[in-house]
């Protein structure tokens, strides 16, 4: 624990590209290191509440920062965020209640994400109504976390390494390790022997597959990855996909959820279509992995793809080196981003980088997220 700072209990919310659902979770922190974990909780969207969600994704992808912003479709989605982060806020307070926040740290919908060029700053855009949050769970809040990194010729993105290297630091190991998280996109955070830490995101993860599923009417996910299982992997078209500008640029790096679709498999069936998706995001860890400068012995994967048993088993037959989900080394792996945003929230209010020039390529160690009390 550090000496300067008194740890607090904090919460933080996460709500991802796949418009699955809320993510809370509690934690104990000084801002540096991790004390304690809390309860958490998940708020699932209702078929009508990712409706309206998936309505304002699209309504932004179509302004694409030119012209009038859809403030109606914002609007909309803004009053499902509060109303279901405020289910997920009362749902983790019920959960065990000898411990009350007094800060919470929300991420926000992400609608769309742009980063930068050589010739351009980059743009990100998370909505989220924070006064109206803020005034009904009652807490200071943290929010707008990606903003001020952008707007300094950064990613935006990834921000969860800096968690991710205190959860490393808890396990209390000096051996090179790796966290994965896979989302809509896949990011990772390489913690090398000498300590130094890098970050990046890696390719997309679920978002393809997902959306391949639910053009086909087949729900909104590959439930246990039977689908893909299914199916037989084209390894030509990853080869092709692979040949992606995008993978010779060095991390830091960011990706937008649609910057990889499911066009990707048009052509296929539903079954090859999600067999090769699935393989494909896992080949896009493993060519991350295989290209760092020093290889790690294990990865610790997070997020909602270490579920799908068809994208764990292609990991561990292309990764080199061990795959671990995150409950193996006794991490909750659903909460990890929720848990992320109560510690960034904590470093927020104590004025303590959030990115770095080797997580998000930002010219130098950066605060980052904007405070209501």
């Amino acid at each position: 624990m550090n000496d300067e700072f008194e740890p607090i209990w904090a919460a933080g919310f996460m709500s991802g590209t796949s418009l699955d659902a809320v993510d809370a979770a509690m934690i104990l922190t000084d801002g540096i290191d991790v004390l304690d974990f809390g309860p958490v909780a998940e708020r699932k969207y209702t078929p009508s509440e990712r409706a309206v969600l998936k309505k304002a994704v699209d309504a932004a992808r179509s302004w694409n920062w030119t012209g009038p912003q859809p403030d109606r479709a914002f609007s909309d989605a803004n009053q499902v965020l509060t109303a279901t982060h405020v289910d997920a806020f009362r749902e983790m307070i019920r959960v065990r209640n000898e411990h009350s926040p007094e800060l919470a740290g929300v991420h926000g919908q992400t609608v769309l994400h742009r980063a930068p060029k050589a010739d351009a700053k980059g743009n990100t855009l998370q909505i989220l109504d924070a006064k109206q949050l803020r005034d009904t769970i009652g807490l200071p809040l943290a929010y707008d976390f990606r903003t001020k990194d952008v707007d300094e010729g950064g990613q935006g993105a990834p921000l969860a390494p800096a968690y991710h290297a205190a959860l490393l630091r808890r396990l209390g190991t000096d051996r090179s390790q790796a966290v994965l998280n896979l989302g809509g996109v896949a990011n990772i955070t390489l913690h090398q022997t000498d300590g130094t830490i890098v970050a990046f995101d890696t390719g997309p993860a679920n978002g393809p597959i997902d959306e391949w599923v639910e053009l086909h009417g087949l729900g909104t996910y590959d439930v246990d990855g039977a689908i893909a299982s299914s199916g037989r992997v084209n390894e030509l078209s990853i080869e092709q996909w692979m040949d992606n500008p995008w993978f010779d640029n060095h991390g830091p790096k960011s990706l937008d959820r649609f910057d990889f679709s499911a066009d990707l498999a048009r052509g296929m069936s539903v079954e090859d279509g999600a067999a090769t998706l699935t393989a494909f995001s896992a080949e896009c860890v493993a060519h991350a992995v295989r290209n760092a400068a020093e290889v790690p012995e294990q990865l610790i994967v997070c997020g909602g793809g270490r579920r799908n048993p068809a994208l764990m088993e292609e990991l561990r037959r292309r990764v080199p080196c061990q795959v671990l989900s995150a409950e193996d080394v006794g991490w909750l792996g659903d909460s990890i981003e929720a848990q992320a945003f109560a510690y960034l929230a904590v470093r927020t209010l104590r004025g303590l980088p959030i990115s770095w020039p080797g997580t998000t390529r930002v010219p130098v160690a950066m605060t980052g997220g904007k405070l209501i009390d």
